[in-house]
């Protein structure tokens, strides 16, 4: 297949096209630099300069593919207090995908989230978010929105990730939680650390987004998870002892003060099931877990 992939370049773009290049497919790549372009040219991917804000950009290259992925999302700005602006951004790319598939019975994939999802228990493909009462549920408008092209001719699905897809060359929330426990001098958790994250190694979730393409049904929805609950307490452990600082209980009073911008991810009990997902795309994991990844040590080279 032709594939156009937004997102080509970043964290899981770059472990998907390769992926889907000795798949055998063409993938062209959506590039915002000239690095990016040259990154994508390097794997074996045909860059087409623009960004996610070049609306004719995306209904050219998506009308020319015979399948998208859309990985892209502006988290720089979302993470500095424009998420609602990003997230209009994403809806407005996602409304133009669907325009230029219609009928075509092509598939469509969007990377989403497992943000609010219920709480308290092991959250399943079948389990829907909440779409209201959040800064982040309008995400979850969108993944809906996708859903919904099915009845559009459009063989669409949803792939939410794991809050930490993690692997070495990570500069997400696990690397941000090792620059807090560097900085602070103790690794933290909140109150009794007991609540889980879900987790995938990003090799892992770049295959199955490449099933996804490859098959999965109008509609599906499919989860990024391969551990459906590390608890929090158990990664400071492990950053601890690689830092060799204490590990601590922090009171949820300071957990802003102590954690920054990521107080409001790291309590969260988020814990999801992939049985769905793996029955569906015969999809199995194989790449080491979140606590084993770290304990490889490649999270705490450097100072930053």
């Amino acid at each position: 297949m032709r594939i156009f992939v937004t997102g080509a370049s970043g964290w899981i773009g770059s472990a998907l096209v390769p992926d889907l290049v000795e798949a055998g497919h063409h993938v062209i790549g959506l590039a915002r630099s000239d690095a990016s372009a040259a990154a994508l040219t390097t794997a074996g991917a045909e860059p087409v300069r623009g960004t996610i804000d070049d609306l004719d950009v995306l209904r050219e290259a998506a009308g020319a593919s015979d399948a998208v992925i859309h990985l892209a999302f502006k988290h720089d700005l979302a993470f500095s207090g424009g998420f609602q602006e990003a997230a209009e951004a994403d809806r407005r790319a996602v409304d133009v995908f669907g325009d230029a598939l219609a009928g075509s019975d092509r598939p469509f994939v969007l990377a989403s989230g497992l943000a609010g999802l219920p709480p308290g228990r092991v959250a399943t493909e079948r389990d829907m978010p909440a779409t209201h009462g959040s800064p982040v549920a309008v995400r979850g408008v969108t993944a809906e929105a996708v859903l919904a092209l099915g009845s559009r001719g459009v063989r669409s699905s949803v792939v939410r990730l794991s809050p930490t897809c993690h692997g070495d060359g990570d500069n997400g929330f696990m690397a941000t939680l090792v620059a807090v426990a560097r900085a602070k001098g103790v690794s933290g958790y909140i109150g009794d650390g007991a609540n889980r994250w879900p987790a995938a190694h990003r090799l892992d979730v770049a295959r199955l987004f490449r099933l996804a393409a490859e098959k999965a049904p109008a509609g599906s929805v499919l989860h990024g998870v391969a551990e459906e609950g590390v608890a929090i307490r158990d990664v400071a452990e492990v950053i601890g002892r690689h830092l060799d600082v204490p590990v601590v209980s922090v009171a949820p009073e300071a957990a802003a003060e102590h954690f920054g911008w990521l107080t409001g991810f790291i309590g969260l009990d988020v814990a999801a099931s992939n049985t769905l997902t793996r029955e569906l795309l015969d999809w199995e994991p194989v790449q080491p877990g979140l606590l084993a990844d770290l304990d490889k040590g490649h999270y705490f080279h450097g100072t930053a």
